[in-house]
């Protein structure tokens, strides 16, 4: 017996709860991982949108900035007549429109100009001109050659160190920047004739700046030129090598599963691309120690299992054997059967009672039968204790008959009106017909009056068609009492209550107003404020709590369609407009009670 329910709770175990569990890890896995995967996607694919679009229309400003010295005549002509046959230049004039073109973009890091005229080149290198050199065997360099035969103004070369062009000793030694070299074409626009070259070393800080905006940590990204040379990564061994097309990896950095993705540039260098590889290991990391996590929660599972199991068959399973054995030998005939008392379990309350099982079942239920019925008696006291709500009703019922025997009809009303007042706040229904809120009004008033001692001006009209129509418990009533605390109370005794109420296209409409004092401008929006708030505001007057409350009770019954508006006259007068759909959303959800 032991073996077989140990057996058989392992089994339970296993089949129930650890292999549905390990199940389930597997598919969130998975169904997660998919999920990150697509979502990944997604936002690489806006990213490297915006990206592309950036970095195209920054080299196109780039290769487009030498054009603007085809607007300074003087400079022009320097490259059309060379320097020395220009008889306007100056070398401090030249120098400050070299200086003003190398101070155009902070990006750049030396600006070499050579005219074809006369050989003569003029380098600025931390908008410093070094002086003019001659080297009139430049153009014949590869990437000056490659220009003039080409048929585009310009000629982007791959990253590499900084070369000190002129051999000027602006530049020191220990300049090791890694730049980007455009050349640029400089002709005249009529003949088209070759006049000299642009040449601007860049460094890479804005395409890092614009490369980095959307890199996560485990992402690389790479820019590749038309000829797929890595023009910028941010793992800069990959600068100047070559990226395999096709594979979509770098020889370098690739990893099998890692998410790759590229982007052209728009434009005129739509065959320069964009590359984002997005590291697997990084990309799943959240993923795969969550599963990490379930999984070692799992395998507390089935440690906390395996010990329920031994447990249950050591501290159940025995005392049970061994009791049915006694059982058993009690069946045979043995009465002389060893029982242990001292057990404090159920196991032990078994065997102390085991011989007389039918007379502690009978004095069990007599103990329980006699139990409930002492809670029965003490609930019945508890309930007398308290104060009856019906039973106070019906004793001002007893005081008005005996305040009508004693010919004080004033007295029998009041009293009337505040047990209808009492009866109707004492209510468990939360909804109420506009009658019953009428009736509740109505003896409010009457009590208010008798209060004041003064004649009450007020009026109610309300539409029969809509008397019936069930709406929010106490939602007249605090506007009532609103008007008493900023009329009567503050001595304008003079002022007038009107209630309306109509069927307005399919919404009720009721409309609590006064003459009495308004408010201002700032008061009214600040009202307003509020009573749109989320929550309860704690800077609100508890005068306007009631306000707040109603408005709050109609948005949740009735949606955006219902609720409370209120305006107010700064010469006098305050008016609330509630507005309440004929069909809510809680129509189903309860049937109405009306007070009558």
């Amino acid at each position: 017996m032991k073996s077989s329910i140990r057996n058989r709770l392992l089994v339970m175990l296993l089949v129930f709860i650890i292999v549905p569990y390990f199940i389930s890890v597997l598919v969130i896995y998975f169904h997660t991982k998919e999920k990150v995967e697509q979502h990944e996607y997604r936002i690489s694919e806006v990213q490297l949108q915006k990206g592309s679009e950036e970095l195209g229309q920054y080299f196109q400003d780039m290769v487009n900035l030498p054009y603007i010295l085809y607007l300074n005549p003087g400079l022009f002509r320097i490259f059309e007549r060379g320097f020395d046959k220009e008889i306007y230049s100056n070398q401090l004039e030249v120098d400050k429109w070299f200086q003003a073109f190398y101070l155009m973009r902070r990006e750049i890091h030396q600006v070499r100009f050579f005219m074809v005229k006369d050989g003569d080149s003029f380098t600025v290198y931390d908008a410093k001109v070094s002086a003019r050199k001659k080297q009139p065997d430049l153009s014949e360099s590869p990437p000056i050659r490659q220009l003039i035969k080409s048929g585009s103004n310009f000629l982007i070369q791959p990253p590499h160190l900084i070369r000190n062009y002129n051999g000027s000793a602006v530049m020191p030694m220990s300049d090791r920047t890694l730049v980007m070299t455009i050349h640029h074409k400089i002709k005249n626009i009529l003949s088209n004739e070759f006049l000299g070259v642009v040449t601007m070393d860049i460094d890479l800080s804005r395409l890092a700046t614009i490369s980095n905006r959307f890199l996560k940590e485990g992402e690389l990204v790479i820019l590749t030129d038309e000829h797929g040379v890595v023009v910028y990564s941010t793992n800069q061994t990959l600068i100047g090598e070559t990226w395999k097309k096709g594979s979509g990896l770098s020889l370098k950095s690739g990893r099998s599963g890692d998410i790759t993705m590229s982007k052209p540039l728009p434009g005129q260098f739509g065959d320069w691309h964009l590359i984002k590889v997005t590291s697997s290991g990084n990309l799943y990391r959240d993923v795969r120690q969550t599963a990490y996590i379930s999984a070692f929660f799992g395998v507390g599972v089935v440690i906390l299992g395996l010990i329920m199991i031994h447990f249950i068959s050591n501290k159940i399973t025995r005392p049970i054997k061994l009791l049915s054995r006694k059982v058993r030998k009690i069946e045979g005939g043995h009465t002389n059967i060893w029982f242990d008392d001292t057990g404090r379990d159920e196991i032990g309350h078994l065997e102390r009672h085991i011989k007389d099982m039918m007379e502690r079942i009978n004095l069990y239920i007599d103990r329980e039968y006699r139990l409930e019925l002492e809670n029965k008696t003490n609930q019945y006291r508890a309930i007398q204790s308290q104060i009856n709500p019906h039973f106070l009703h019906n004793a001002l019922q007893s005081i008005g008959a005996v305040a009508l025997r004693s010919q004080t009809p004033q007295i029998y009303h009041l009293v009337t009106s505040l047990s209808k007042m009492m009866r109707y706040t004492i209510r468990m229904d939360n909804w109420a017909s506009i009658r019953s809120e009428v009736d509740y009004v109505k003896a409010y008033l009457d009590l208010q009056k008798e209060r004041f001692r003064v004649e009450l001006r007020h009026s109610i009209s309300i539409e029969d068609s809509i008397m019936d129509m069930p709406v929010p418990v106490m939602i007249l009533q605090p506007l009532v009492e609103n008007f008493f605390k900023h009329c009567f109370e503050e001595g304008h005794y003079g002022s007038h209550l009107g209630i309306r109420g109509w069927l307005e296209e399919g919404d009720v409409k009721l409309v609590v107003e006064n003459d009495g004092p308004g408010l201002s401008l700032e008061e009214l929006n600040e009202l307003r404020r509020k009573l749109n708030a989320v929550g309860h505001d704690a800077a609100s007057p508890n005068n306007r709590i009631g306000l707040k409350n109603i408005h709050d009770r109609l948005i949740l019954n009735y949606g955006s369609r219902g609720g409370l508006e209120v305006d107010s006259n700064p010469g006098g007068g305050f008016t609330v407009l509630i507005t309440i759909p004929t069909q809510s959303k809680e129509d189903d959800n309860h049937e109405s009670s009306y007070c009558g």
